[in-house]
């Protein structure tokens, strides 16, 4: 049975979205999957990584030097560290991120970004689709929005084929590949 997810939760309703982009864009047929960038995860896990090892390093030291060792100038510059990876990770979080959701890379070399949004109490679920060419040309910069209602049921429940005609419809080299999927289905029938 599938999962349900509370249709009164905004923030619930657009994860559940958000976590079906990912492989739906990476199981399309042959010229059209994209396949994940990871760099700005990347990023964002190493700086919080790093800040959670600091915090271990410092907490280790409390523990077995004692409360004395924390005015050490090691501790104060692991605190400073701290502090400040801290805060560039927020900025990354909220201006470099901005709440993408995707970035991908096709074989061709064409990139997709896409980022979410959707407000509180809300039912709207809103995209920002940057197709570009590989030589950084936009080839779609596209904002759109559907109520979540239009694919997930009265009860909660998800249904990827509604969510995939909405995305195919609103983004262009989506709408490509789903041809070829429909072609592909006349054929083997």
């Amino acid at each position: 049975m599938a999962s349900k997810v509370p249709v009164y939760s905004t923030n619930d309703l657009k994860s559940t979205t958000d976590d079906a982009l990912l492989p739906y864009l990476c199981t399309l047929p042959a010229p059209y999957a994209f396949k994940v960038d990871h760099s700005k995860s990347n990023v964002r896990f190493a700086l919080g990584y790093s800040a959670i090892a600091i915090a271990g390093f410092t907490f280790y030291a409390d523990r077995t030097l004692g409360w004395e060792a924390t005015s050490s100038p090691w501790i104060i510059a692991a605190v400073v560290a701290y502090f400040t990876l801290n805060s560039i990770l927020t900025f990354w979080l909220w201006a470099v991120e901005a709440g993408e959701v995707f970035a991908g890379k096709r074989k061709t070399g064409e990139t997709i970004t896409v980022s979410s949004s959707s407000k509180k109490f809300s039912k709207e679920y809103k995209l920002r689709v940057q197709y570009k060419s590989p030589n950084g040309k936009v080839l779609q910069d596209k904002r759109c929005e559907a109520p979540f209602t239009t694919w997930f049921s009265g009860e909660g429940v998800f249904h990827a084929e509604p969510f995939r005609r909405w995305l195919s419809s609103e983004i262009d080299i989506l709408r490509l590949a789903a041809k070829e999927n429909e072609k592909k289905a006349a054929k083997d029938s």
